[in-house]
């Protein structure tokens, strides 16, 4: 049987440590704040183990951060090799600040007569939460450590076996909260990853450009003086045509890209141009978590 030794050299600079710690428990703070304002006292399910704690607490009034903690704990102790050293350590600090913020931390009741806005803000305030867990080099564990031990002995997709393990909770829920509030809570959850990918990706969104032009030196020299990005240059050829071609890849800021297309247009206004969304960009120029990245400020030297 192999072995498995974590690395315990996170190379983190203390005050980057501090930042997740900070990141983390206001996420978890967040988070249990939604759980207890919004969750609750509307009666909806959630998704996850906080999902299955919710139903012990509507079945048997068991504090859900204490079902939280103990199936957590349990799920880790199987799961743990599937994080790497930095993730699983804050993810265990996640798990006990959220199990003692969802037993603790009470802000004021919302209840609206439109069942959909208290979904509504639930959602958004448990999106935000878990959002600032993650960006904080935490995670939720539960379903997702499930999902990567599902994906790695029978292949499933990561996200299906997520979304499967989740809406199985939320469906079980359907016999406490009955089908009017199992609705609700789909449409939460719906809102709740919308939230989460906002926090963590929405901000680091780019478009990538592919240009094919018969004159790309003065189109690159443009761009580069103009936006000072980097330009990616790859040899090709057209397979009716056989004439080689020099296709420059960029990636930018959406504002940048009609700029970019004008530009183009005035050099050479037969250039095939396409756009495409890129959902995160982790490198030079856009982020500073790359260990060899220029601009760092997580790493060490």
């Amino acid at each position: 049987m192999s072995s498995w030794v974590p690395n315990l050299n996170l190379a983190l600079k203390p005050w980057a440590i501090a930042y997740s710690i900070v990141m983390v428990t206001l996420g978890c703070i967040v988070y249990a704040a939604g759980v207890n304002s919004f969750v609750l006292p509307n009666h909806f399910g959630n998704g996850g183990v906080a999902g299955i704690a919710i139903i012990f607490y509507y079945l048997k009034e068991i504090p859900t951060g204490t079902t939280n903690l103990i199936v957590n704990a349990i799920i880790l102790a199987i799961g743990y090799r599937f994080l790497d050293m930095r993730t699983l350590v804050f993810t265990i600090y996640a798990m006990l600040v959220t199990s003692w913020a969802l037993n603790t931390v009470f802000p004021p009741i919302f209840i609206s007569d439109n069942i959909l806005i208290s979904a509504m803000a639930g959602g958004i305030v448990m999106g935000i939460g878990l959002g600032m867990i993650i960006k904080g080099h935490g995670s939720s564990a539960g379903t997702d450590i499930i999902a990567m031990i599902l994906k790695k002995y029978t292949g499933l997709n990561f996200a299906t076996g997520t979304f499967i393990l989740n809406m199985s909770i939320v469906l079980a829920s359907s016999f406490v909260i009955g089908a009017e509030n199992t609705f609700a809570t789909i449409f939460m959850k719906f809102l709740t990853s919308k939230a989460l990918e906002l926090v963590t990706v929405g901000f680091s969104q780019r478009k990538s450009m592919m240009i094919i032009t018969e004159n790309p030196e003065p189109i690159a020299k443009m761009i580069i003086e103009s936006i000072d990005r980097g330009i990616t240059v790859f040899k090709a050829y057209g397979y009716y045509s056989r004439a080689e071609r020099e296709v420059l890849y960029i990636v930018v800021s959406r504002p940048q890209v009609i700029k970019i297309e004008r530009m183009i247009s005035a050099i050479d206004s037969n250039a095939f141009i396409t756009v495409t969304d890129v959902q995160e960009v982790i490198g030079q120029g856009f982020t500073f978590y790359n260990t060899s990245n220029k601009n760092r400020r997580f790493y060490d030297d």
